[in-house]
């Protein structure tokens, strides 16, 4: 059985169904469902499903014997959240807790890092940068390098520690299963609801000489390669170690938008509209995954390009939400 958090979530789900395809059994833990969330599910097989807040004391419990392995997806992943006690307790603590649990069982263990963990990418963006020596711009990207730098020391004290683990600094990552995210959703999606909406797309302006309205780049990653990641570190017991998850290669919000309206046979209009203060101050102008450490460690499938991996996520449509679980 294989236990994935954030289940119900974006990558998660994606998870959850590539994972359900192959024919593994599934432990999803994750809140309740709701109605935003329950069509992520929809059309999996059989599962059980466990909430997030009893997962831990279930695993005390010694009731965590059938688990192969642990697929850690669940955070809070606002980066606007302010209050770093719950961060603390919900991105750190819990994710401790889960370590400490496969490492004392002996289970691999697969988290979800964040290219937030850059910062505002002064320091590059190389998944051999000590955490100690990044500077994340929001609180959600501190937890998330705290977190990295815990794990890493555990290592260095030569505690113990789960037989494969890996963390997996996610770019800019968008698909299918991801609209429940509302205004923490990817541009494509942003795109392609003002596109039925209006018929045109809105822009941040540039609040950097150095790009033009609309050449703000990031490394935008289909979440099927992101999966493609996790499930090849799952099977590599000598490769463990904190990883980028993108495409190596950045590309404007014009070359994104373009894509989607491509992919909606529309001719593309675009508005650039005035960035607010108070994101101008935490925005990354700029984000290209140094893919060489995945790479290196022997990982030789090519990305998902831009143009590809927009037009199978805007082809999923919305199904109404049947879900078969048991426990």
């Amino acid at each position: 059985m294989i236990a994935i958090t954030g289940a119900a979530g974006f990558i998660g789900s994606n998870l959850a169904h590539r994972l359900s395809a192959a024919g593994r059994e599934l432990l999803l833990v994750d809140h309740p469902l709701t109605a935003a969330t329950a069509v992520n599910w929809a059309g999996l097989g059989r599962f059980r499903f466990t909430p997030m807040e009893r997962f831990l004391t279930d695993l005390e419990r010694g009731e965590g014997r059938n688990i192969e392995a642990v697929f850690h997806l669940g955070a809070c992943s606002s980066t606007t959240e302010t209050d770093w006690a719950f961060l603390q307790d919900n991105n750190v603590g819990y994710t401790q807790s889960l370590w400490t649990w496969c490492a004392a069982e002996q289970r691999p263990f697969l988290y979800a890092s964040s290219a937030a963990t850059y910062g505002d990418g002064s320091r590059g963006f190389s998944d051999r940068t000590p955490p100690t020596e990044l500077e994340p711009l929001n609180l959600y990207g501190k937890s998330k390098n705290d977190f990295d730098a815990w794990a890493l020391a555990e290592i260095a004290a030569g505690r113990p520690r789960p037989p494969i683990w890996a963390g997996l600094k996610f770019f800019n990552v968008y698909g299918p299963r991801e609209v429940h995210k509302g205004k923490m959703a990817s541009v494509v999606w942003h795109a392609r609801r003002q596109i039925l909406e209006t018929g045109e797309v809105r822009l941040f302006r540039s609040n950097d000489p150095a790009y033009p309205d609309g050449g703000q780049r990031r490394d935008f990653v289909f979440v099927e390669d992101c999966i493609d990641h996790m499930l090849w570190l799952w099977g590599q017991p000598d490769a463990s170690a904190i990883y980028n998850s993108g495409t190596g290669t950045s590309r404007t919000f014009l070359d994104l938008v373009t894509a989607v309206f491509s992919a909606l046979g529309r001719e593309p209009r675009i508005q650039f509209i005035d960035m607010p203060p108070e994101l101008g101050r935490q925005y990354q102008n700029y984000t290209q995954a140094d893919m060489s450490k995945l790479r290196d460690a022997g990982y030789a499938k090519p990305p998902t390009t831009l143009e590809d991996g927009v037009r199978h996520a805007l082809s999923w449509s919305d199904a109404p939400a049947v879900v078969t679980r048991t426990g």
